[in-house]
């Protein structure tokens, strides 16, 4: 059939391109230019069905390739089998990882990882060299830390020299290895992680302001000269107060400072002396009291860390990236957190993925809703309704519920009119209704008229009717109710080829 000037066919084929139940050779045809943007949105913003991942792997248009390569929804296999790609910037894009970045970053395979680590220049660079794709991998949270930890005899020293980053987990034998090493570049890594923890290695000054000051100060071992040079500048003081060569002279000084900002950080060490930590347990200062508090000795400078995270004033609505934990949680001590009457403790109990089922349970009836909401957006386990409920109520966190797949899709008939469209939404397309969501189709929000015209309960003529109305058009295209045959003759009007 001859496509219609009135037809609202570019609607139909963004709709088409995340209709979950098209099949593979619907899906197919959005590959060809005459697509426009459906082609994008097909290649970077859905999972697709593995025919359709050959096709767009092997497309000649780099554009499409490219999408494809920052597709978050497929799995880094599938964004890994371009790291070959013939154009860099496609290299270049898996090794930047997805966009928009997943809050929780997977891994690249191994093979991909060693394949961007050791590739050689072709020639004269694009646009990006292969020193440039390097820093995109660096900086893109795609290489574990057990990758670099087991890389650490492997036969390229690019790849064998991330060991050194991996330094306080190593052993005495695999750190002297590393320091003898016979790559210069391995040697370089392994000596730069020994020379922060040596005092000596530090020049007699610091720069007088500026990043490199500051991290000088946050991290390495200083001479006593420079120690002393630090406790009587203001600002320095508070990142002596957190730098863990910091000796503990200087830490019990600090923990007496006039700021409590610097007394709180001293009371978040590991390290602290029993007697310094009953002070600052006493402390005037509500906050470092409390950090002091609710933390008692022993601890371990991870479980620091994970109370830090939860007394952060922001943290409770945090959108920020969920890293990857060095050393692999300690099960007692996050069962005391769940167990704790301490709401911080209880907090840092919810951000673990690891928390047994039972705990899980305990936590998601806790009477703090900070906890329950904390437990939906962590742990995998946690139940549909806590899910639903921190989703209603957190929007910063909706993204990475979605992306995670735990938002409950049924039983949303109660929220068809709350004031957020973005929850109407998501309850316009609940295909246990019971009927079909008629009056969201005039919402003012659009995307939940989409969300509506979605939903598999409209059927036949009213459907129908939904596909030549541009208010509804998208929407109605991405049922998932709609059988093939209808599918290909929504891009047959939109003058597609087959």
């Amino acid at each position: 059939m001859p496509n219609s000037p009135s037809a609202p066919t570019d609607l139909w084929l963004r709709g088409v391109a995340v209709n979950t139940g098209a099949p593979a050779d619907v899906l197919l045809r959005l590959l060809d230019p005459a697509a426009g943007e459906a082609r994008r949105i097909l290649c970077e913003e859905r999972r697709l069905p593995d025919e359709v991942v050959d096709a767009v792997v092997g497309h000649p248009d780099a554009k499409v390739r490219r999408a494809f390569a920052g597709n978050p929804h497929v799995p880094p296999a599938h964004r890994g089998r371009l790291v070959d790609d013939p154009h860099d910037l496609v290299r270049a894009t898996v090794a930047g990882g997805p966009h928009p970045r997943p809050r929780r970053p997977l891994p690249l395979p191994d093979d991909v990882v060693i394949t961007l680590l050791t590739a050689e220049e072709r020639g004269t660079p694009q646009r990006l060299t292969v020193g440039e794709i390097v820093s995109e991998l660096m900086s893109s949270w795609q290489v574990s830390a057990s990758f670099r930890y087991r890389m650490r005899g492997h036969e390229h020293p690019a790849v064998r020299s991330l060991a050194a980053g991996m330094w306080s987990l190593l052993t005495a034998e695999e750190r002297n290895g590393l320091l003898a090493d016979p790559h210069p570049d391995v040697r370089s890594a392994a000596e730069y992680r020994l020379s922060t923890a040596d005092p000596g290695a530090r020049e007699a000054e610091l720069p007088d302001h500026g990043r490199v000051r500051w991290h000088i100060l946050c991290n390495y071992a200083l001479p006593d000269a420079l120690v002393e040079a630090a406790l009587a500048d203001p600002e320095s003081r508070w990142c002596l107060a957190g730098n863990r060569y910091t000796p503990a002279g200087a830490v019990a000084r600090l923990a007496r400072d006039a700021d409590p900002e610097v007394r709180l950080r001293v009371a978040a060490r590991a390290d602290l002396d029993p007697a310094v930590w009953a002070g600052l347990a006493e402390d005037p200062h509500e906050q470092v009291r409390t950090r002091a508090r609710v933390q008692p000795l022993p601890r371990t400078p991870e479980q620091c860390l994970a109370v830090d995270h939860e007394m952060d004033e922001g943290a409770h609505d945090c959108a920020c990236l969920i890293l990857e934990s060095y050393t692999e949680p300690d099960p007692d001590w996050y069962r005391t957190c769940a167990e704790s009457e301490e709401v911080v403790l209880r907090l840092v109990a919810a951000t673990c993925p690891t928390l047994p089922a039972d705990l899980v349970a305990r936590l998601a009836q806790d009477p703090h809703e900070e906890v329950r909401h904390r437990l939906a957006v962590r742990h995998p386990l946690a139940p549909a309704a806590t899910v639903l409920a921190a989703f209603v109520a957190r929007p910063r966190q909706r993204a990475y519920l979605f992306a995670q797949s735990r938002v409950p899709r049924t039983g949303l008939s109660h929220l068809l009119d709350h004031e957020d469209p973005e929850v109407r939404a998501l309850a316009a397309a609940d295909p246990t209704l019971g009927r079909a969501p008629v009056e969201l189709l005039t919402d003012p929000d659009d995307r939940v008229r989409r969300a509506a015209a979605a939903n598999p309960l409209f059927t036949g003529e009213a459907l129908e009717a939904l596909l030549h109305d541009p208010a509804t058009a998208e929407g109605a295209a991405a049922n998932p109710g709609l059988p093939a045959p209808r599918l290909h003759a929504l891009l047959d009007r939109a003058g597609l080829p087959r």
